[in-house]
């Protein structure tokens, strides 16, 4: 008597489905941001690309820097996974690696956010400047806030 390979069909039922079923892979894709409204050319042009978590904090998993050009800069981050993130970019005029504040804690430097939100009260929101990603990449424009 024959017995029926239950098992291996079973085995490959398991494979079959699990392949179909499970998420695909989240690929990459390069990402430029460009900076418009710069003032001047002194300094450098941060900018970086960061999830909520990391929003208005100095701990960006992506963050990059170049020389600052009166009016427009861009810069560009190779292998950003997709998702929502929010882009944050200031310009370092003096050098320090750090935005400067006021006593008050107003911006001494020019700053912007992804979507140029408005600024009048204190920071904007994440969602106020949050942008999908896809496994495409993309431009990403923002202009500096200057008072």
């Amino acid at each position: 008597m024959r017995h029926k390979p239950v098992f291996s069909r079973r085995l490959l039922t398991g494979v079959v489905l699990t392949c179909v079923l499970a998420p695909l892979p989240a690929f990459a894709g390069p990402v430029t941001t460009v900076i418009e409204n710069v003032p001047d050319d002194s300094g450098k042009i941060r900018v970086a690309i960061c999830t909520e978590d990391e929003f208005l904090k100095p701990s960006c998993r992506y963050h990059a820097e170049t020389k600052a050009v009166a009016q427009k800069v861009s810069v560009s981050f190779a292998d950003i996974p997709p998702g929502v993130y929010a882009v944050q970019a200031f310009q370092d005029r003096n050098g320090n690696a750090k935005l400067d504040r006021s006593f008050i804690g107003i911006p001494k430097e020019p700053i912007g956010f992804s979507r140029n939100p408005k600024v009048s009260y204190g920071p904007p929101g994440f969602d106020d400047c949050a942008v999908k990603l896809t496994p495409a990449g993309g431009v990403l424009t923002l202009s500096l806030i200057t008072r």
